[in-house]
């Protein structure tokens, strides 16, 4: 394992990259992507197994990632380039056209690390759970990981979904809700309020954990416990609590900055926040 210290760092630049590709093409989604940044670096720094170097779709013999809420894609592209799946000078062409780096991640553009279109809320545990079934038919002892919004578990289809892997025990599946309680419309208790998602899940025969996931050391601890109850006949939900715009002190906890670009003055005032680390693009 990394130390804590070296995977803040990463994170920190992560959220650097995320704000510097947005304000260029004037067009994305920050919120969400700087709340999800320690997320992105415990994954792909520390906690799955992973081949960058040779990365297949099939995915065979290694870890899975899905994300569902493709609209932060953002934090997937840096969080790929600076672990190597493609060059980081890439960043530079979010959502120009012709591009790899679309506004919400897409197969057909063979972008390394991405398996699957994502963007069209509430599909990826659908596609999580086919691939988790895939590995067991494979006799693939390796982990799929998807990663789901709060907002986005009003789509019907993640209940069906999650319905389906507690009674079929899709047990090599761990599954992430951010739970940063807001979304495009406001605060997702005024706009679909839910009873404890907790107990809706263990309901549905789910291993339940929560922890923060602005906090570094909580979320690396929490994703070994996640995996030590993998294998053991249910699917896995982390409840992960984090804060939209985490890092940016003006775009924190305000559902303004779902889907709004930064002017380039307010990037500089962020970027002020978040030093660099390993270098920008």
């Amino acid at each position: 394992m990394k130390n804590i210290e070296k995977l803040q760092s990463i994170s920190t630049q992560i959220r650097r990259d995320v704000i510097r590709m947005i304000a260029a093409c004037a067009s994305g989604h920050p919120g969400g992507s700087l709340g999800c940044a320690d997320l992105f670096t415990a994954l792909y720094f520390n906690t799955m197994d992973i081949n960058p170097a040779n990365f297949t779709r099939e995915g065979k013999n290694e870890d899975m990632f899905f994300l569902s809420i493709g609209h932060i894609a953002p934090v997937w592209y840096s969080a790929l380039a600076r672990r190597g799946y493609f060059p980081v000078q890439e960043l530079s062409t979010l959502r120009q056209l012709g591009t790899r780096l679309q506004g919400h991640p897409s197969y057909h553009s063979q972008l390394p690390g991405v398996r699957a279109a994502s963007g069209s809320l509430g599909q990826g545990m659908s596609v999580a759970i086919g691939s988790a079934l895939a590995k067991k038919m494979d006799k693939d002892d390796k982990l799929v990981y998807s990663l789901h919004g709060d907002g986005e578990i009003e789509e019907g289809q993640i209940w069906e979904a999650a319905m389906f892997a507690g009674a079929n025990k899709v047990d090599n599946l761990i599954s992430i809700i951010d739970m940063n309680g807001v979304q495009i419309d406001g605060r997702t208790e005024n706009v679909c309020a839910s009873s404890s998602l907790k107990d809706k899940f263990l309901a549905f025969k789910w291993v339940v954990l929560e922890c923060n996931g602005n906090n570094m050391a909580e979320l690396i601890a929490t994703l070994q416990e996640c995996k030590n109850h993998a294998f053991k006949g249910k699917p896995v939900m982390l409840l992960m609590h984090t804060l939209m715009g985490y890092g940016v002190d003006f775009m924190e906890d305000d559902n303004g900055w779902h889907g709004k670009a930064p002017s380039m003055e307010q990037a500089e005032k962020a970027l002020s926040q978040l030093k660099e680390t390993l270098g920008d693009y």
